[in-house]
């Protein structure tokens, strides 16, 4: 038996929501180890649509635990937002079913004010953020001065921290021009909502351990994908976390020996969200179908996603970085009715091929992709649930990718619906 990690091997948006709902049957704990809620996770389950962002997909499984570890920074008034919805569908979410990690660090109105302050100065050369105040929370964090969940249990502790963390955000917001943050509305603002929120607080790393100790299975919930990863991403163009598989255990508070099988979310094409390069990216018909057919916008945002064909060189990437064990495959549907299709397998860069994503963003600029032409085919691949259903030239397709990125697809996804998947290997059996 295995702990199970899921993350995005792209750029996000891989369908990860309904494949660690399926999983999540399977696992006795679900853990959300980084991010924000700039993520969003779409689940459709019997028909009902759930949009998530803060909380674990297992959270809408009766007798499942869902944590939010410290790798998060959490938005406590967003995530009882997300709950009042819930319950609003007929989910239950209380103490019982949810704990948050004491030590998370907190996303505040000064924030969300300065993020978005910061991409209207940015103008033509802003990144694409959410304006969440993801990056803002990420960058406190590092710097020794967030307020975290746990602090909200003491008055003091919350009035000393806020005037540490006014000290610097004060003097960055009149040198955009905007006013300064007054401390008593923002204390106020905490102390009012600390008693909503401190009972989901809990010693987390303690709680993992002893859940892993007892033999129980964790999934392990990644947002966004490898590509937005902060350091192994499309740098600047990236989110403010680690978004790897060895972010898991750091995030979550456990070893990494307590990591187990890596599953890649891997979408039959290639899309993204937001400003930065995109190698096989359309612009074309084909590209509009695609995201006409994929229903491509984000769960967050609502932005329409960019859209191009799949890129072997971006995923072969992931599988190395993340120790990928086997692949989810999502979206092979939006295929149906290709004529051809084509898989960047290299790039040429100032007319040489390599076969890797290079660091500098100048150089990403210049990539022109290289193609391998594959024939499609005509039938549906919709709600396929065995090899035996799919056409012979989409089983080629996921064969061929399979030999470009170095590792094998493991689940297939043919629709949005829980049980439209394919298991090639069960994760949680090592």
């Amino acid at each position: 038996m295995a702990n199970v990690v899921v993350i995005g091997s792209q750029w996000g948006d891989e369908g990860k929501g309904k494949i660690v709902d399926w999983l999540s049957q399977r696992a006795d704990v679900v853990v959300r180890f980084q991010g924000g809620h700039n993520a969003g996770h779409t689940l459709v389950i019997d028909g009902v649509t759930y949009k998530l962002s803060l909380l674990p997909a297992g959270v809408v499984r009766p007798g499942k635990l869902a944590v939010i570890g410290n790798g998060v920074v959490l938005d406590p008034w967003a995530l009882l937002d997300e709950i009042d919805v819930l319950r609003s569908q007929g989910v239950e979410v209380s103490p019982a079913n949810l704990r948050v990690a004491e030590n998370v660090p907190l996303i505040l109105p000064i924030h969300r004010n300065l993020d978005k302050a910061r991409e209207l100065a940015l103008g033509n050369a802003r990144i694409g953020t959410t304006g969440r105040g993801i990056g803002p929370a990420y960058e406190d964090k590092v710097a020794r001065r967030a307020i975290r969940l746990g602090d909200l249990a003491s008055a003091d502790i919350v009035s000393a921290k806020i005037d540490a963390l006014l000290l610097h955000h004060n003097a960055l917001l009149r040198g955009l021009g905007m006013s300064e943050v007054d401390a008593a509305p923002l204390f106020d603002a905490l102390m009012a909502v600390a008693p909503r929120v401190l009972p989901f607080s809990d010693i987390v790393w303690k709680t993992l351990d002893g859940v892993r100790r007892a033999g129980k299975r964790i999934l392990f919930e990644g947002a966004q994908g490898t590509m937005l990863d902060i350091d192994h991403g499309t740098y600047p163009y990236v989110t403010s976390s680690n978004t790897v598989a060895g972010a898991a255990a750091a995030g979550a508070g456990l070893g990494p020996g307590a990591l187990g099988y890596v599953l890649g979310i891997t979408k039959a094409y290639t899309t993204r969200v937001g400003s930065g390069p995109f190698p096989t990216e359309l612009t074309d018909a084909a590209g509009r179908t695609l995201g006409e057919r994929g229903k491509e916008f984000g769960t967050v945002t609502g932005r329409a996603r960019r859209c191009g064909w799949f890129d072997a060189v971006l995923v072969r990437h992931a599988v190395r970085v993340n120790g990928i064990t086997g692949l989810a495959l999502t979206k092979l549907d939006v295929l149906d009715g290709f004529e051809t299709l084509r898989v960047c397998v290299s790039y040429r860069l100032d007319g040489e091929e390599i076969d890797h994503l290079p660091a500098s963003s100048l150089l990403q600029a210049r990539l022109e992709p290289q193609y391998e032409v594959m024939a499609g085919w005509s039938e549906s691949t919709r709600g396929a649930r065995s090899w035996a259903d799919l056409p012979a030239t989409a089983v080629k397709y996921i064969r061929r990718i399979e030999e470009l990125i170095g590792a094998p697809v493991h689940l297939l996804s043919t629709s949005p619906e829980r049980e439209d998947t394919i298991m090639v290997r069960d994760p949680f059996v090592s």
